[in-house]
């Protein structure tokens, strides 16, 4: 009789467009590092055997990085095949990045199928951004291992195409954007400040402040770098909405 999880991996192996030969290799990739610490933590009963070991996700996340990487670099270049590396380049660390990586585990329900310890889960480390995105390559990792390149190939063109279509211009990084247009206006470089750091070693949430022209965003995330690019990007919609309020009243 199908249980519960069952159920839903069956639900993502549908969204996935591939269904697993090694039902193993789809569970690890789900099997979120407090997990695993959780369960070998665990004694085996007096006389009994040990529990079976249980690897994360992390291994496969590696994997899924580079099957991204490379997935991504071929399309881009059958795309734009006039464009300089210099152009290609961005629009690749954009579309392989966590905020590209989040929205499309969120859009396949990936967080729902996530094993993950009890006291993480109380800490709601399940809905985080880095979290989903590091089980999103490891989902890739996996789909290649046990399928090889076509079916990665074949999500990774479906889930990534209106990102990659909407890309009229190379993107830039946020925070080189924001340094751009304070730059452009004559004012200050931006100025960085951590105001937060929490949660566990394994899932830290960042809180970074971002100052310049007189204004302030905020950014959160799973790394500085991360939440340092949020609070850019924050500021710069803050700067690009005062700038057209203020043409709109001459």
């Amino acid at each position: 009789m199908m249980n519960g999880h069952d159920g839903i991996l069956d639900e993502l192996q549908d969204a996935l467009g591939y269904h697993f030969t090694d039902q193993g290799l789809l569970r690890q990739a789900l099997t979120h590092r407090s997990a695993v610490s959780s369960r070998q933590g665990r004694r085996a009963p007096r006389g009994g055997a040990r529990p079976a070991e249980t690897v994360s996700n992390e291994r496969l996340e590696f994997m899924g990085d580079r099957v991204l990487g490379l997935l991504m670099a071929e399309w881009l270049l059958e795309q734009f095949p006039s464009e300089p590396e210099g152009a290609l380049g961005p629009r690749h660390a954009s579309l392989v990045s966590r905020n590209a990586l989040a929205p499309i585990a969120e859009s396949i329900c990936v967080s729902k199928a996530l094993l993950i310890a009890e006291h993480e889960e109380q800490a709601g480390i399940r809905g985080l951004a880095n979290v989903q995105a590091d089980a999103m390559e490891a989902l890739l990792g996996a789909l290649y291992l046990d399928g090889g390149l076509e079916p990665a190939r074949r999500f990774v063109r479906s889930r990534w195409k209106d990102l990659l279509v909407s890309q009229i211009a190379p993107p830039k990084d946020p925070k080189t954007a924001l340094q751009e247009f304070v730059l452009a206006r004559g004012s200050a470089l931006p100025e960085y400040e951590t105001l937060l750091m929490e949660g566990p070693s394994h899932a830290p949430r960042f809180t970074v402040a971002v100052c310049a022209m007189g204004e302030a965003g905020e950014g959160v995330a799973g790394s500085k770098r991360q939440a340092e690019s949020e609070a850019a990007t924050a500021l710069l919609r803050r700067l690009n909405r005062s700038r057209k309020g203020t043409k709109d009243k001459k």
